[in-house]
């Protein structure tokens, strides 16, 4: 193992890093302790490892991976299961993209975990730029960034491909929360499979384009994760963490469906399907009796956003949160 202080040549830009991210800088090589055996596993296991930030951070723990086009739904789930992971101790491993990645990220962050981060590229070329805070934070909160390529190397997109079998190798499992077709999140996948590892899928609905990768990696047999208590198996299956305690981690469940009630039909048909305004005003006009149709869909549309049911899309469609 060499800080960048030891070594004989200073790699190029070699003071980024300190101003981008903070931390240590350490090359780890394969032969050194400290490496991680878990990325033996990997096809050609890197002979160098790029580190700014915590080298203990590198242990295995549960990749959690998506859509960087996410919907709200990708999002909140790729947060949701990255916070229950981090309270119980569990590393959280992705590539630090945009969308669902740099989700799982944060949310680790924010329940006090640790997070680690694989680039495509050199980590004083961080990739995609506007994460520059986002890996300074992963950092500063004893998490690492880490990249096989050296320190000033670009993102080339070939690397992303490469830098997936890293994120795959050193989880004991990986889960993917969204996925299209066709998807790089699948390369991921396929990756932990290589290296016999578990796959863990959040499904979707079957009319979402942004879920079918998924569904179909459910069809072909990936561990499905349809709820909280999915989770909480997995991981004390993967980790032996006692399942009462992850269970009961995820009070807000119960506290979305007290809000937006067990039988509203705005709720019920968005939780299926994304939709746009003129479909929800038809199912409005179905179940509004003789009250003001535009009104009463309003009334719920408003009372469930709130209660963190369902978004807003880009796209001015409405759907899962």
């Amino acid at each position: 193992m060499r800080t960048d202080s030891r070594l004989g040549v200073s790699p190029p830009s070699a003071g980024d890093l300190s101003k981008r991210s903070g931390g240590p800088r350490t090359v780890l090589a394969r032969t050194d302790q400290g490496y991680p055996s878990a990325l033996e596993r990997a096809a050609d296991p890197p002979e160098r490892l790029y580190v700014a930030g915590a080298v203990d951070a590198l242990e295995e723990g549960i990749a959690i991976v998506g859509a960087r086009r996410s919907t709200p739904y990708g999002l909140g789930c790729a947060a949701r299961f990255a916070r229950a992971a981090a309270e119980h101790g569990v590393v959280v491993i992705s590539g630090g993209a945009r969308g669902c990645d740099a989700a799982a990220h944060r949310a680790a962050m924010e329940a006090g975990g640790r997070t680690v981060a694989f680039l495509g590229g050199g980590c004083d070329r961080p990739y995609p730029a506007e994460h520059e805070g986002l890996f300074r934070q992963i950092v500063a909160s004893g998490g690492a960034v880490v990249s096989e390529h050296a320190w000033d190397e670009p993102p080339l997109p070939y690397r992303f491909r490469l830098r997936n079998r890293l994120i795959a190798s050193l989880a004991r499992a990986t889960l993917i929360v969204e996925a299209g077709l066709p998807s790089g999140t699948f390369s991921t996948a396929d990756e932990a499979l290589a290296a016999d590892r578990d796959v863990l899928v959040v499904p979707g609905a079957i009319t979402s384009a942004s879920s079918r990768g998924a569904n179909r990696l459910l069809y072909q047999g990936a561990t499905p994760i349809v709820d909280d208590e999915a989770f909480a198996d997995a991981l004390f299956s993967l980790f032996g963490c006692l399942k009462q305690e992850c269970v009961s981690s995820f009070g807000e469940t119960a506290a979305v469906a007290k809000a937006d009630g067990p039988d509203d039909p705005i709720v019920e048909a968005l939780r299926a399907q994304a939709l746009n305004m003129e479909e929800l005003y038809e199912i409005a006009r179905a179940g509004c009796g003789r009250i003001d149709a535009r009104e009463w869909l309003m009334e719920r549309l408003v009372r469930a956003e709130g209660a963190g049911a369902i978004a807003r899309y880009p796209d001015g469609r409405w759907g899962p949160c």
